[in-house]
């Protein structure tokens, strides 16, 4: 039987004590922070996980797995692009599945 509780819906953990009390420490923010990464991918014409943590001005460490749930929860997909991300590696360029501007949103 599915766990609906589970990732993608909340922050997912390895079994290491570690990465449980970590996950367990992001479950009460991961929601309200994948908000706003969702908001600013669907204001984009796409951007790299490192682009989006830039303009929040937070821990690409908390916007990586915030951006791997929404590619899970089918809400961000590959645009096929690449950009050099900060270590300057190769990464992907995401896009919203369903864009402000094609649901009529005004876009900054």
């Amino acid at each position: 039987m599915t766990d609906l509780f589970a990732y993608p819906h909340r922050p997912g953990a390895k079994a290491r004590d570690t990465s449980r009390a970590a996950g367990a420490s992001m479950a009460s923010v991961s929601s309200s922070l994948q908000a706003k990464v969702l908001d600013l991918f669907e204001r984009s014409n796409g951007m790299t996980a490192d682009e989006c943590a830039g303009r929040l001005g937070i821990s690409i460490l908390s916007i990586r797995p915030r951006v791997t749930e929404l590619v899970r929860l089918g809400r961000l997909r590959d645009s096929g692009g690449r950009r050099a991300n900060g270590s300057g590696r190769s990464a992907i360029v995401w896009v919203p599945v369903f864009p402000a501007k094609l649901r009529g949103q005004r876009v900054a």
